[in-house]
Parts: C-alpha cells; structure tokens; sequence
C-alpha cells in the first residue's frame, strides 16, 4: 500500500498528523470533558452527520429548537427519560452543533435553551478543515479537566485513541521495557477481561491500540512500526 497522511483536530487544539502504508481514510471522533461553572460537561466533535447519527440512535425526530449560533446551526432535542425502578423522569437535551465540515454533540440535564447557549458561549466553538477546537473562557469558569482525545478506527491495527502525554500517563507505563517503533516505545498489556491492547508512548503523544475482532493481534507491532505520529499543535 502506498503510503498517505491524514491530519486530525483535537478539541483542546491538539493536532495530530498520521503517516504510513495504513488506510487512513476513515473519519475520527474528538472528546473532551470541560468544566464550565462548576457543571462537568462531555463533548463529542465528529463528522458532520455526528448530530443526525446521535439523534436517530436516540429515536429523535425533528428537533425542538434550531437556530444560527457561532457560524453555524444549532440544533436541540428534547426527550423524556423515566428510570424503571424509581420512577424518576428526567428530560435531558441533546444539544448539536453543525459547521460546514464537522458537528459537536453533548447531552444536558436541568438547562433550558438559554441556559445552554450561555454555556456554549463559555466554551467558544472554531471550525478548521482538521476538525473543532474548544476556547474554554477562564472568566466565565470554564476550563478543560483533561487533554481531549482522537479516537479512529484503523484497519489492520485497531481502534486507535491519541492524546497529549501528561504525567498521568507516565505513571502507568508498565515497569518493562518497550518495543522502540517509529513513533516512540510499544508495551502490550492486556484490559480487565483479558483482553489484549497496546500503548504507544513518546515525549508528546500517549497513543492505545486495541485490536478490532478481525485484527491479527500478533501482526499489530509491525502495523504500528509503518505509522507515524507527530502532534504539530
């Protein structure tokens, strides 16, 4: 395979580009969690049907509210939850936001529709070819809990997730050494079930692999050893 190179956009602005003999070419997520007076919010940037995709798994129909909002569409669903056992009904809203390439997606509790623009405000959405990028307003007390990340499946290697390494991070790297790849130090491990997956640590990037069902988990150091990771921003 030819090698190619796709450039991604991380919500807290990190952006990773990725080199190699893979196919690259499938879209990728972003999450980041943001605290935003007080109120822990999780946001999910995707493609720009990301918003349609959330509302249809969610039985959604029309939304309830749309309207122009930071250089794109804003859309908000209303829906009712009921808890089984206790009886307790909540009405949460999915709040999306549509650019011209890609949409923000969030689901919010006890907020009415200004509310919500007052904290999307706090937030601040931008729009680039490589994705959306968050502007958190410490004035307004907001602020990123933690680096967002990039998660995209890959054939032949996995699902992929990519962050900024912080010192979190390298507090869980196991006590062996690596396997020294193109893009830093390889360690296999294995989840609570078993399972198998892979951390790929350099100066910057924190990177997991977890193998997909049809993924040769045996091939995967070689996969990862043809792709190359840089954070550029």
């Amino acid at each position: 395979m030819v090698a190619s190179f796709v450039t991604h956009r991380a919500l807290d602005g990190g952006t990773y580009r990725l080199e190699g003999d893979l196919d690259l070419r499938a879209p990728c997520t972003s999450a980041v969690e943001v605290v935003v007076g007080g109120r822990l919010v999780e946001f999910t940037a995707g493609p720009a049907t990301l918003g349609d995709d959330v509302a249809s798994s969610l039985s959604l129909g029309a939304p309830d509210s749309e309207l122009t909002f930071q250089k794109g569409t804003l859309r908000v669903y209303e829906s009712i939850e009921r808890e089984p056992r206790s009886g307790l009904v909540e009405r949460p809203l999915l709040v999306v936001w549509r650019g011209e390439r890609h949409a923000l997606v969030t689901r919010l509790y006890g907020l009415s529709v200004t509310e919500v623009l007052g904290l999307l405000r706090s937030v601040g959405i931008a729009e680039s070819e490589y994705g959306l990028t968050l502007q958190p307003r410490r004035s307004a007390g907001s602020a990123f809990t933690q680096p967002a990340t990039v998660i995209k499946e890959v054939p032949d290697l996995g699902l992929l997730e990519l962050s900024r390494r912080t010192k979190e991070h390298s507090a869980q790297l196991p006590p062996w050494k690596g396997v020294a790849v193109a893009s830093g130090e390889l360690f296999r491990d294995t989840l609570s079930d078993g399972s198998p997956f892979f951390v790929l640590s350099s100066t910057e990037i924190w990177a997991t692999v977890v193998p997909l069902a049809s993924t040769s988990v045996e091939r995967v150091p070689e996969a990862v050893g043809r792709l190359k990771l840089r954070l550029t921003g």
